[in-house]
């Protein structure tokens, strides 16, 4: 990697690799991985996934790029099916090229929508990489601290007079930008009671909810996307990662209302690669996929029995102070100073051939493995883990 600016964020630590299929990847040096954490969360059917390969050489055959003045059949095919799975089946669709992408488009259409510039989000969410999503500035932004959520008595019905929740400027606020259980990969799903009132009182003062999805949707946590697991219907629904298995595409999915707004007030989003033919192609075989193979429903039923093995496993281990999640996105959580436990037991899976995802900073470990993985590399990893523990003691 002698030419490349390594700037991640993240230590490199395999250098070499050569190929991936299904739940591995493997180096040049004939080692092989499994790949807990799935690329970046980019591939909830696995890597290599034959119907995706299928369509993309099917596509790469015809068309690949569209342009500004033209379109293809095969692009709004694939919104229909976006639109079918997310409830908003006469809304809308702008296929874009990454997830942080479609949540800031998402955004700016609040922002044309409603005339304001001020939104709500969760002081734990990551929304984007760049752009008003990233900088989160106070003038723009509301973010509500709800860490006192989670341990509160009144959580289940939220009381409307709480403190945190009487100080949100609704009437200033033109929407709420949601992230629902990632917690900037921590895997905390704040309280229904919460979100369901801060959703009401958003829309009483004609705000729109905008829910991101990147890693979240596509059956991570058990169900087509995060917001289900709430009574919601967003406005605006952004979808990155998963979406594409791999590939680099991402999607905006807007509400019929929503939509009719922006073009009334003529809405203009421009991207060379926007609505091109290759990357709803893979959007339309990734969503295929997971309903033919009833993935969603399977990830839910065993992300259950995987989260019930780790909790037996880590409840030996006094320094494992917290395991969580929903569906295939767990988070095991340490004690002790800084990351540095995290760090270490992080390298010593990865000798042992499993790769997860490391929260830095936060000293804990994400566990996101491809939702069709077998259930004996599961038990795998809970062997490999429980011998990793054991030798931190």
């Amino acid at each position: 990697m002698r030419n490349i600016l390594w700037c991640t964020g993240h230590s490199l630590k395999i250098p070499d690799i050569v190929r991936a299929e299904g739940s591995f990847i493997y180096d040049g040096r004939g080692n092989r991985y499994m790949d807990l954490e799935s690329g970046v969360w980019v591939v909830p059917l696995g890597h290599n996934y034959p119907g995706v390969n299928q369509a993309i050489n099917d596509q790469l055959s015809k068309l690949t790029h569209c342009g500004y003045y033209n379109s293809s059949s095969i692009v709004n095919e694939a919104a229909r099916a976006v639109l079918g799975i997310t409830g908003l089946e006469d809304g809308k669709c702008i296929f874009l090229c990454s997830g942080s992408e479609a949540v800031e488009c998402g955004i700016q259409a609040i922002h044309k929508i409603t005339g304001k510039t001020k939104l709500l989000c969760l002081h734990d969410s990551f929304l984007g990489s760049y752009g008003a999503a990233s900088k989160k500035r106070q003038e723009e932004w509301h973010l509500l601290d709800w860490t006192g959520c989670r341990s509160c008595s009144q959580s289940e019905r939220c009381d409307p007079d709480c403190h945190l929740f009487s100080a949100i400027p609704f009437k200033e606020l033109g929407g709420f930008v949601f992230e629902p259980g990632s917690a900037s990969g921590l895997v905390r799903f704040p309280p229904c009671a919460l979100i369901e009132k801060m959703v009401s009182k958003i829309r009483d003062h004609g705000g729109k909810i905008l829910v991101n999805e990147v890693t979240t949707g596509l059956g991570r946590s058990g169900q087509w996307f995060g917001y289900n697991h709430y009574q919601l219907k967003p406005d605006l629904v952004a979808m990155g990662k998963g979406i594409g298995n791999g590939y680099p595409v991402s999607v905006l999915a807007i509400s019929q209302d929503a939509a009719r707004k922006l073009e009334e007030k003529s809405f203009y989003y421009q991207q060379s690669h926007q609505n091109d033919a290759l990357g709803c192609r893979v959007a339309l075989a990734v969503i295929d996929e997971l309903d033919k193979e009833n993935l969603i429903e399977r990830c839910s039923e065993l992300g259950i029995e995987f989260l019930k093995h780790l909790n037996s496993i880590c409840r030996k281990y006094p320094f494992v102070r917290d395991i969580r999640g929903k569906g295939f996105m767990i988070a095991i959580e340490f004690s002790g100073a800084g990351d540095q436990p995290a760090v270490a037991i992080h390298d010593q899976l990865i000798k042992k051939g499993f790769i997860t995802s490391l929260r830095r900073g936060h000293n804990s470990l994400r566990i996101d493995p491809p939702l069709n993985i077998k259930k004996e590399y599961l038990a795998e990893f809970t062997t490999g883990l429980d011998s990793v523990l054991s030798s931190t003691c």
